[in-house]
Parts: C-alpha cells; structure tokens; sequence
C-alpha cells in the first residue's frame, strides 16, 4: 500500500479515523472527507502513525459537487487516486409510518448515492489496480425496528456494489463491501434501541472499529487481487447463530 492515495468519507468518526489509521501504517496519502471538520490533532496523527501525507475536508457525500471537489482535492494533492472507502453513513430512529419523504432521501443520499457517486468518479480516474470498498451493514441482511431507512439504504449499497464490479472489472478495478455487526462506535452507544435496552448485546459480540479497519485493508492489498463484488461480515458471527 505504499505510496498509494486513499479517500475515507465519514473520516471524522470512529470506523472512518480507524481505517485512515490503517492505511496511514502502509505508508499511503490520506483525504479525509466528512461533514465534520477533522481536528489537526487527527492529521498530525495519522503522519506520525507512517502516512505520507494526510489532510481532511468538509463536505456533504450526498452533494455531488462536494463529492467532484473531494475526489479533485485527492488527485491534486496526492498525484492520483487508488482506493476509496466509503464509511459515511447516517441513521435515524423513527417508525415508517412516521417517515417523511426528506427523511427517506436524506438516508439514501448519504449512505448510498454518495458512495454511488464516489464510486463513479473512481471509474474515471482510477488506473488498473485500484479499489473501491463500501461499509454497508449486516442490517442490509438482517435488521431491527425503527430504522428501515438505513436498512434499505445499506441493502442497495450492497447491490450497487455487486454492479459496479461488474462493471470496473474491465476497466481493473475491485469493489467489495463490508456489512459491520455491532462496533463499539459513537453511534451504537447513541442508538435509542441501545439505550432503552430494546436491543441488548452480548459483550463477545461486540467488535472495535479496527476490526473493520483490518478488513478494508486487507481488501485494497494486493493479497486481495482476486475478490470482487463481495459482501463481506463481520460481526463476531452474531448473525451465523440460531
């Protein structure tokens, strides 16, 4: 992974910081963009951790101009773009019936059509060799009450990512994605079905950002060369138990 270029999106949160971590260790040039501002202290850390160069923008993934910017600021600054991780992701807690159109296009822009659009730009830019790796969600497979929105979303994410395989194949490009289970993120901790205990689980079941961060990884090596168009979990196997 030396001296290849990465954009994370959602790169200000938890699972998004841990993969920049990762692939600051190869050595690779790192934009991270999110609609939070990344503190200096976080760039500053992923260059003393062995990135070539780090540097972080704010932006909206579900805007496609901010996504053209992103994927610009990447190529300007780091000579190219090999791989992108597409982490940003949004959730809302609320029952269908309750669900106002906005809340069902804001869901599906940032959890779908932003990393659609990252990925389409990828298929420009990208020379053979290149990646693209989507976080969808094991909700995409299996889900629970009050959050069909993202659900629905993290299920097309991993339809999406089986056709954009198909179709950067010819060009020498791999897309896979990952389906998360539980990780001990802002976000989980925040779940309303968490907190109010509708969802309870188990601490062995319970993984850590870098998990996540290790498969990405590992997907945009080289060793990975050989799978495309994949939904991979990682859960702990929570989901493989009756």
């Amino acid at each position: 992974m030396v001296s290849r270029s990465v954009i994370v999106t959602g790169g200000a949160g938890d699972i998004g910081l841990a993969v920049a971590h990762g692939f600051a260790r190869e050595g690779a040039a790192i934009l991270l963009v999110d609609a939070r501002p990344a503190p200096d202290e976080a760039l500053a850390a992923l260059v003393s951790e062995g990135a070539r160069e780090a540097k972080a923008i704010t932006a909206d993934v579900g805007d496609p101009q901010a996504v053209a910017e992103a994927v610009e600021t990447a190529c300007d600054a780091f000579g190219g773009l090999d791989v992108i991780v597409n982490v940003a992701g949004m959730m809302i807690y609320r029952p269908i019936v309750e669900l106002e159109a906005a809340d069902w296009r804001r869901l599906l822009d940032v959890n779908l059509v932003g990393a659609a659009l990252f990925t389409g730009h990828a298929f420009r830019r990208m020379k053979p060799g290149g990646c693209v790796i989507n976080i969808a969600s094991v909700h995409a497979r299996r889900t629970s009450p009050l959050v069909a929105p993202y659900a629905a979303a993290k299920a097309a994410l991993v339809s999406f990512t089986r056709s954009a395989a198909i179709e950067g194949k010819p060009l020498g490009l791999r897309v896979n994605a990952i389906l998360p289970g539980a990780i001990d993120t802002t976000m989980l901790r925040d779940s309303p079905n968490i907190r109010s205990g509708a969802e309870v689980i188990d601490p062995a079941d319970l993984g850590q950002p870098e998990d996540v961060a290790a498969l990405a990884v590992f997907l945009a090596s080289d060793a990975a060369r050989f799978i495309t168009g994949e939904d991979i979990v990682a859960d702990g196997g929570r989901m493989g138990r009756l």
